[in-house]
């Protein structure tokens, strides 16, 4: 389970990782760049499970998975999200315009990195269920890989999930190639060095775009998610 992001005071409050240490160093970007328009023009990623935010639940699943550096994207609703992460130690870059597409997101992250890690983890921040174990698997699988997978990403009754974990020499061809390519575009480009991780885990699949998915999430787990009081009326 993912430790509890928030503490008694309200804080933001990452406890120290119970897992073993990941079995290669990653650094991760974790998108929450959207418009959020086809949930009525709101922040995905400030929906709440259990009270908190998604976005401080990826940010602690990632850190307890033993993250190295963590680049957090915003866009649209910038303003909002940014003082949520007041105190996470994530490092927060701006896309100054993202109407121009998750592509212009992710490319940003990537410029980002400092590249000291053997793998880079592309995460989304309205995963409601991915925690640190989940995470941990992944790596842990990408880690066992044969040499001529560069980019791995979780497979769950033959349809792809993510988050999506690649090497150093795909964010430097990514960055290298057109500015219409994004992690996307490579794996399409490049399926033979593109593998999947099997897996029956659910969490890789769930996230969240529209009411429809909101009211399923909540049918098919019994769990809760809802709009800080803010956001209720879009």
């Amino acid at each position: 389970m993912c430790p509890s992001p928030i503490s008694s005071s309200g804080e933001p409050h990452f406890e120290p990782s119970v897992l073993p240490p990941a079995a290669v160093p990653f650094d991760a970007i974790l998108m929450a760049a959207g418009a959020g328009s086809r949930l009525g023009h709101r922040p995905k990623c400030l929906l709440q499970l259990d009270g908190v935010p998604l976005i401080l639940r990826q940010i602690s699943a990632l850190k307890a998975a033993g993250v190295d550096d963590l680049v957090v994207v915003l866009g649209f609703y910038a303003d909002d999200i940014a003082p949520l992460l007041s105190g996470t130690g994530v490092r927060v870059v701006r896309n100054p315009d993202p109407a121009q597409g998750q592509i212009s997101s992710q490319r940003i992250g990537l410029q980002q990195l400092r590249g000291r890690s053997n793998a880079v983890l592309m995460a989304l921040a309205d995963q409601p269920l991915i925690d640190s174990q989940d995470l941990v698997d992944l790596i842990a699988r990408f880690a066992r890989r044969q040499a001529e997978c560069l980019l791995m990403f979780p497979q769950v009754q033959g349809q792809p999930g993510n988050p999506v974990i690649f090497t150093p020499e795909v964010r430097d061809a990514v960055l290298s190639a057109d500015q219409s390519i994004g992690c996307r575009q490579w794996r399409q480009a490049n399926r033979s060095s593109a593998r999947p991780f099997d897996s029956d885990n659910q969490h890789y699949l769930i996230d969240i775009d529209t009411p429809e998915d909101i009211d399923s999430f909540c049918r098919t787990t019994g769990l809760s998610l809802s709009w800080p009081a803010d956001r209720k009326e879009g």
